[in-house]
């Protein structure tokens, strides 16, 4: 990946979901939630619930710092949910969400998935932004999110 004209590593690897580097970059992540939307329209993630080993969690490295993250929740056999999706601010606009996007799509696909779900809100117009350049297309709310003041949800067919 180059970076100002040189060329850094980007690692991207799953983590299991006690893995501390992940726990930090969803705390980053929901604080940048906090900030946009009313604390009972956050979808947060409970490491205590038996299904999270069901769950399917990548982090990226930029140089050995974490700078973003990604999880992919199966849903059924026709498709995978996209969750906790996050790149750092600091790190953003040089690709590491799309390579991010792209190794958990491919996952998906060795998983069985043949579609991605998701769920973003209106206070995160960067992020439906981002899912819409890499194909992914509005959607009907689905599951939990049915009913949802500020929930936009999007799918892209990956095989």
């Amino acid at each position: 990946m180059e970076h100002g004209g040189l060329f850094v590593s980007l690692e991207i690897k799953f983590v299991q979901h006690s893995d501390p580097i992940l726990h930090d970059l969803i705390a980053k992540l929901d604080q940048d939630l906090m900030a946009r939307y009313p604390i009972e329209e956050i979808y947060f993630v409970d490491f205590d619930d038996p299904s999270i080993e069901q769950i399917t969690f990548a982090i990226a490295l930029l140089e050995g710092i974490p700078v973003g993250c990604g999880a992919l929740r199966p849903i059924n056999q026709d498709y995978t949910e996209l969750k906790r999706f996050f790149v750092d601010s600091t790190y953003r606009k040089q690709g590491i969400a799309t390579d991010l996007l792209a190794f958990l799509e491919k996952e998906a696909l060795r998983l069985g998935h043949h579609t991605i779900r998701l769920e973003a809100g209106e206070a995160q117009p960067e992020a439906v932004a981002f899912y819409t350049k890499c194909g992914y297309y509005p959607i009907a709310c689905f599951g939990e999110y049915i009913g949802s003041k500020s929930s936009l949800c999007f799918e892209k067919k990956i095989g």
